[in-house]
């Protein structure tokens, strides 16, 4: 697959409605679009074992024990702690191999698996770290994909939220805490991590390329191009920024800010 063919792939989905995004291939051609002709066989294959071996034990099993058990047990996926914040980690390409990843790239292998499987389960954009949301005959519980998909209590959930920076009063929420995401906002958040990581490297072409999945991913979000403009006013094509911060112009970016950026762009061109 060509970086013009995964681009394809994210327009696609980009126009589909939540219930219908296609998770691991848009994770995949994300991937690709990043370092591309690669072989994506062995995600595909990782994916069909993890559901196959879901399917299996759902049927004796809980739904978040045999989530457990299937994804980091019989197929050993895991967070990476001895190197976080290696490349590789952020890659579902290289994850699949690897088996070790951050949660935000696991809990694509779990969202997958528990689908196919007809287990109910949702992501959770928790502070600093992607949770798995599972329901349960006994209520909702939150899985740690990092840590071996492991059950996270809801003291040890407010605990994290307030070492995040929550306020106690929101902390104590877990209704807030554990509120679902869909598919596609979890995919995005990887892309956000991924630009947050090339710009600290300097990393500018890297960059645009992650704000621009995250545009084809969500298109009715203007955010994005804010991204992209500033990523490629940092490499110097500012022709192409002023495309990008005129497509936040129509998407909803208010106007003067915009127009701000633009007429200061247009006084380094000429």
């Amino acid at each position: 697959m060509t970086r013009e063919e995964a681009e394809a792939v994210l327009a696609q989905a980009g126009e589909r409605p939540d219930g219908a995004f296609p998770l691991l291939d848009c994770a995949i051609a994300c991937a690709i679009h990043d370092y591309p002709f690669r072989d994506a066989d062995g995600v595909r294959i990782l994916a069909d074992h993890a559901a196959q071996r879901l399917k299996e034990r759902a049927a004796q099993e809980s739904p978040d024990e045999a989530l457990t058990e299937a994804l980091a047990g019989d197929l050993r996926l895991n967070g990476d702690l001895l190197n976080y914040d290696h490349p590789a980690n952020t890659d579902v390409i290289d994850v699949a191999e690897r088996r070790r990843g951050l949660s935000a790239v696991l809990v694509i292998f779990y969202l997958d698996a528990a689908r196919r499987a007809g287990l109910s389960a949702a992501p959770v954009d928790f502070p600093g770290h992607v949770l798995l949301r599972v329901e349960t005959p006994e209520g909702p519980v939150a899985l740690d994909p990092f840590s071996q998909g492991r059950l996270v209590l809801p003291s040890e959930l407010t605990r994290r939220a307030l070492l995040a920076g929550l306020t106690p009063h929101v902390a104590d929420r877990l209704d807030l805490l554990m509120a679902p995401v869909s598919e596609r906002q979890a995919l995005i958040r990887l892309q956000n991590i991924l630009f947050n990581r090339a710009l600290h490297a300097g990393d500018y072409e890297s960059a645009e390329r992650s704000a621009l999945r995250r545009a084809l991913l969500d298109p009715e979000d203007h955010r994005p191009w804010l991204d992209v403009a500033a990523a490629r006013e940092k490499q110097g094509a500012l022709t192409g920024a002023m495309h990008a911060l005129s497509r936040a112009r129509t998407l909803g970016e208010p106007l003067v800010a915009c127009d701000v950026r633009l007429d200061r762009m247009r006084l380094q061109l000429n």
